[in-house]
């Protein structure tokens, strides 16, 4: 039986079809399985409260095997994205940069906190995934 990896995609909502991408990436894989833990614009996180959303998140990460954090160079300019990896690297979960299609530069926000950074294909990240999961 294959493990089932809970994965948090840390991500900004400008760009939320990539998140949607990566998810529908990773799900039509055959023999990997994952849950997906972000709060995402379909299942927001119903509140203004900053240090609300924070505690929601903290413990989404927290449950998580792994971080994706998608590094287009958008993320660099995105507070959420920047405290939802630090709080990753709190917590000692890893996180994987994953390089939008097409994007050659990336996020140094991402790269200076990821263990590994992948291109957008199927295999590397479920290789990175199954590497640095904890």
């Amino acid at each position: 039986m294959s493990k089932n990896y809970k994965i948090f995609v840390s991500h900004a909502w400008a760009h939320s079809q990539d998140l949607l991408s990566l998810q529908n990436l990773l799900n039509s894989r055959g023999y990997f399985n994952v849950e997906f833990t972000e709060a995402t614009k379909e299942i927001p996180i119903n509140s203004q409260n900053a240090n609300y959303i924070k505690t929601v998140l903290k413990t989404k990460i927290q449950s998580s095997d792994v971080i994706l954090a998608l590094a287009g160079v958008y993320a660099t300019h995105s507070e959420w994205m920047t405290w939802e990896l630090d709080t990753a690297l709190a917590c000692q979960i890893p996180i994987i940069g994953v390089i939008p299609w097409g994007q050659e530069k990336i996020s140094s926000v991402v790269y200076s906190r990821s263990k590994t950074d992948v291109r957008w294909n199927t295999e590397s990240i479920v290789e990175a995934i199954r590497k640095y999961a904890k």
